[in-house]
């Protein structure tokens, strides 16, 4: 008898409706001889109306005191989700993260799980009742205070149970039916992938497609997990996320076999420019070394060439919105040591990325790329490759345009209607 880890998304659990119809689905796995572990996301909307909550309360809430009210959210979702299956006659027993042996480090707000000991999952399932775990939240090895994942979290949560479980799958349910070519609700002609890789995957999530999070198939990677991404709405197959090698053993007549997988876009990006950079060694290392201990993460990096008259360049890059004003006020403190001249920050751009394992032995995949978005009147700011993605900056109003030129010129797309959006806006 296998186990098997399933996750709720928010949407899947946002009423009392939605909580009784995935306690039937649980009930129906365990019915079919699997032990059942299920992770849950706190319900609908709770997490975003906490966050306004403590923002009405307190301009800046204490991360520590963040964290312990986020994380009741999950815990309103695990308790109610166990009455119901107790409710179809079977037992349930819910666990909260650090109840369920989920340890982290000490960051709040972004911890990172450490190790997992699921002792206490383990004798629940020995004894014949179903596991119901919060996601999204652990427990700090150090100082044993409660912590959360930062958002998405609770997919992590589930791969790292399973891992430690040693489950056959973690099935992630949403609100669609799998991973699509695109985003159905920019691309109503998206087409599910069956199978994709997990450096596929990754590719995707880390250039805003919201498949999964982006640690969760980290994880999943490392340890050889199976991913069953599908939709807590429907019956249908979903699309399985798994190693390289085993994406290619389904032959070539199917969707893995294509050169591009999907096309992804983010609309949380803002690009800083600092203008009049020395051209010189060492400017470009304090000006990223200033950002990175600011904690804020950068995507895509430009530096032109420096003008000969005046031996200035102009360095651009790319970053989370929400992080934009702390990284302008971090680089506005080196402007009399590295000498530029200004800095200019914009928030209305958007990134599309095109990614597929087939693009790196197949020439020309750019060239496609960018007379596509050409013919579409789109501009391109700025341009990231790796082996195998490609992605520009655009501005934003410029996106769904872009993403709907680079599905169509790769013939992603399907003859029928094949992805549905049952309920939320995302997981």
């Amino acid at each position: 008898m296998g186990i098997v880890v399933q996750k709720y998304g928010g949407s899947s659990v946002a009423d009392a409706a939605g909580i009784k119809r995935v306690a039937q689905r649980i009930v129906n796995t365990k019915k079919a001889g699997h032990q059942v572990v299920v992770v849950v996301s706190a319900m609908g909307d709770t997490t975003d109306d906490l966050i306004d909550l403590a923002n009405e309360v307190s301009p800046l809430p204490p991360a520590r005191e963040l964290d312990m009210l986020l994380t009741a959210g999950e815990r309103i979702s695990m308790a109610v989700l166990a009455m119901a299956i107790h409710d179809l006659g079977h037992e349930a027993r819910s666990f909260t993260g650090s109840q369920a042996g989920v340890i982290t480090d000490a960051e709040h707000g972004k911890a990172k799980i450490i190790d997992v000991t699921p002792g206490r999952i383990q004798a629940a399932l020995a004894e014949g009742a179903i596991a119901i775990v919060a996601g999204f939240q652990g427990v700090s090895q150090t100082t044993k205070d409660i912590t959360t994942l930062g958002r998405g979290g609770s997919d992590t949560t589930a791969v790292a149970l399973a891992v430690a479980l040693e489950a056959d799958v973690c099935e992630i349910y949403s609100d669609v039916d799998g991973i699509f070519t695109a985003d159905p609700r920019i691309e109503p002609r998206a087409r599910k992938v069956p199978r994709i890789s997990y450096e596929e995957t990754l590719e995707m999530a880390a250039q805003g497609a919201k498949i999964l999070h982006l640690r969760c198939v980290e994880y999943a990677r490392r340890y050889d997990m199976p991913i069953h991404v599908r939709s807590s709405f429907s019956e249908k197959e979903g699309t399985w996320v798994v190693k390289s090698a085993d994406v290619a053993q389904e032959g070539t007549n199917t969707m893995e076999a294509a050169i591009i997988t999907g096309v992804a876009h983010d609309r949380s990006q803002a690009k800083i420019t600092v203008v009049g950079v020395p051209d010189k060694p060492g400017e470009a290392a304090a000006i990223f070394r200033a950002v990175a201990e600011a904690q804020i993460n950068i995507d895509m990096i430009v530096q032109n060439v420096s003008a000969a008259a005046t031996s200035l360049t102009d360095i651009s890059f790319t970053l989370p919105a929400g992080e934009g004003q702390t990284a302008m006020t971090a680089l506005s403190r080196l402007q009399d040591s590295v000498g530029f001249e200004s800095l200019l920050y914009d928030d209305s751009v958007g990134k599309v990325s095109v990614v597929g394992a087939g693009m790196s032995s197949s020439p020309g995949i750019s060239a496609r790329f960018f007379e596509a978005l050409s013919e579409a009147g789109v501009n391109i700011e700025m341009i990231s490759t790796s082996e195998i993605r490609v992605s520009v900056v655009v501005a934003e109003t410029q996106v769904e345009a872009a993403v709907n030129a680079a599905h169509a010129t790769f013939d992603l797309g399907s003859d029928e209607i094949e992805a549905v959006v049952y309920g939320g806006t995302g997981r």
